[in-house]
């Protein structure tokens, strides 16, 4: 077999690189290529022995499948047929990036990649109803698994039990003999292997630390929505009850599966005391809404309540000049909850105004969660 080596710091025959690379895995061969982490090598699944050849060349005696290698945040829905909301969240959040998930797939021949690939194929995919995927953050990886004809499986450039390599010629070290071709670019950014996430039904955890900690993931697995006024006594306590309701519904959970697949709603006020009830006019708002208000008690908004929400809704332009006063890097989570324009408070007005402010903040509740649920879908 003849060897090559590209370095990808000559900045002549990158295209050609790529497609040599290419040509090499829809053949049946090995290829060493460079990810943000560490050096890996790909096996394309369809060639045939080609998997059988990277565990020979790992040193690998287990039939557990190595990790699918993506090129495109949107392929991930080719390989699950029913990705749940924690998964959508760090897809969304996290890649591409120095994260890898397992993820439950029970029906493997169900998925859209299942359909396309025979039995002993999907073998090499998938592994006792889970699949492991990983997008990396790296534009000679993201191209080369973009170009590739078929899914790519891949592990760390190195023999069981070794040190994963950092550059190409540590993985040439290792597993030189047995690829077809190393992509050369350089030390790589991280210096330390991917983080693997296992995700469950309702939660995850950690299989093994890499670059991105616990305290990180944690983070990127909640999604968690702040609405503010001025009291937090009348229209964001509304909002918070009004949000939460519509997003269970929308999500298909109850009230308490929000909080197990990492959904977080919260309210808070620019001004006033904390422990305060809601507002009468608010709580029979809401009670004709299906919810209560009842435990509530007002807030005050703090720079840890802002620098945790992925949004911040607020009711009026003050509000939300207010927010980026305490935290400015907030800046662009920060937006009006109805995007037609303010909502009035209807504090110490009449029962007509608190019910021209519900239904107001009903309607751009219901607009604020179809963006949200479809930014989850729209990978």
């Amino acid at each position: 077999m003849v060897k090559k080596t590209v370095n990808f710091g000559e900045s002549s025959g990158y295209d050609t690189a790529i497609q040599q690379a290419v040509a090499a895995l829809n053949a049946g061969k090995l290829v060493i290529f460079p990810t943000e982490t560490v050096y890996g090598i790909a096996a394309g699944v369809r060639a045939r022995g080609a998997v059988q050849a990277l565990r020979a060349a790992k040193g690998r005696q287990d039939s557990q499948p190595f990790t699918v290698h993506l090129g495109c945040r949107g392929d991930v829905a080719r390989f699950l047929s029913s990705p749940n909301p924690i998964v959508r969240r760090l897809v969304r959040k996290a890649w591409p990036g120095p994260l890898t998930l397992i993820c439950a797939e029970p029906q493997p021949a169900e998925t859209p990649i299942g359909r396309e690939l025979s039995a002993e194929q999907r073998n090499d995919v998938y592994f006792q109803g889970t699949v492991g995927l990983r997008f990396p953050e790296h534009p000679v990886a993201e191209r080369l698994l973009r170009d590739a004809e078929q899914p790519i499986v891949a592990s760390s450039a190195n023999r069981a039990g070794n040190s994963p390599p950092l550059t190409a010629q540590e993985a040439i070290d290792e597993l030189g003999e047995h690829a077809a071709m190393t992509l050369d670019a350089g030390r790589t950014r991280y210096s330390e292997a991917s983080t693997i996430v296992r995700i469950t039904v309702d939660g995850w955890s950690i299989e093994r630390t890499g670059v991105l900690d616990e305290r990180t993931i944690r983070r990127l697995a909640r999604s968690e929505y702040l609405l503010v006024c001025t009291g937090n006594t009348c229209r964001s306590p509304m909002a918070e009850a009004l949000f939460r309701q519509e997003l269970a519904i929308r999500l298909g959970l109850s009230l308490e599966g929000l909080n197990r697949a990492g959904y977080h709603v919260h309210s808070a006020g620019t001004f006033g005391a904390d422990g305060q009830p809601a507002s009468e006019g608010a709580l029979v708002e809401v009670g004709r809404r299906g919810q209560s208000l009842e435990a509530h008690r007002s807030r005050r908004l703090t720079v840890d309540m802002i620098d945790r929400a992925e949004r911040i809704f607020v009711m009026t332009p003050d509000h939300r000049a207010a927010v980026i006063a305490l935290s400015p890097p907030a800046e662009k989570r920060v937006m009006l909850l109805d995007p037609a324009g303010a909502i009035a408070d209807p504090i110490g007005g009449p029962p007509e105004l608190y019910h021209r402010a519900a239904e107001q903040i009903e309607q751009a509740v219901r607009t604020r969660i179809e963006e949200l649920v479809n930014e989850d879908r729209n990978w």
